[in-house]
């Protein structure tokens, strides 16, 4: 199954390269980048990816969404938000990590749904999809085919979180454990939270 991940000018590089440090130890995966015209995304931190453009109507598999500096501007982008919106309606399951999910909630499929955030940015966040149930203490959140997760380092929480889901536990314990990461397994509970 392809993980498709979806890039834009100061993503940030955590947010893609945790999950995908994750995502590729599985053999069932295969990791491809878009972004909106196609050619080199440069991340926040200065990370150079090439990407191909993002096709018109759907990609087959798993969309991943990060968040960064980069969406307080897309998320008026209608061209990138309607683009989206088709690909994640259509996409088998939709993960955003950080402000991926202010892009989301943008597309409007996120209405009524459960979902979190950056602790740092989550006013902002909740700006952006009113009608959202916008959970503030929550490291991830799945609601049907749609996972948000907190900040940065949360993604690679929620993945692991994603891989328990649909390989069983004990694949994302030895994944966390391959990788040397202190997985935070507890997904409504996020210690950056907001009192």
């Amino acid at each position: 199954m392809n993980i498709n991940i979806i890039l834009f000018q100061d993503f940030e590089t955590l947010d893609v390269f945790g999950p995908v440090e994750i995502f590729g130890k599985l053999p069932e995966y295969t990791l491809h980048y878009y972004s909106l015209q196609g050619g080199i995304i440069i991340s926040r931190q200065g990370t150079q990816v090439v990407t191909e453009q993002l096709p018109a109507e759907d990609i087959d598999g798993i969309v991943l969404i990060p968040g960064g500096q980069g969406t307080r501007t897309l998320v008026s982008d209608e061209t990138f938000i309607n683009q989206l919106k088709i690909i994640a309606e259509k996409s088998q399951y939709c993960l955003t990590v950080c402000t991926g999910s202010a892009l989301l909630a943008k597309t409007g499929l996120l209405k009524n749904k459960r979902a979190t955030t950056n602790k740092k940015a989550f006013n902002w966040v909740m700006s952006q999809g009113l009608e959202v149930i916008w959970l503030k203490k929550a490291r991830w959140v799945r609601d049907g085919k749609f996972y948000t997760s907190s900040g940065v380092s949360a993604g690679m929480d929620m993945s692991l979180g994603f891989i328990a889901d649909h390989f069983g536990l004990e694949k994302a314990k030895e994944i966390a454990s391959n990788i040397e990461y202190i997985w935070n397994s507890d997904q409504e509970t996020d210690p950056f939270a907001l009192e």
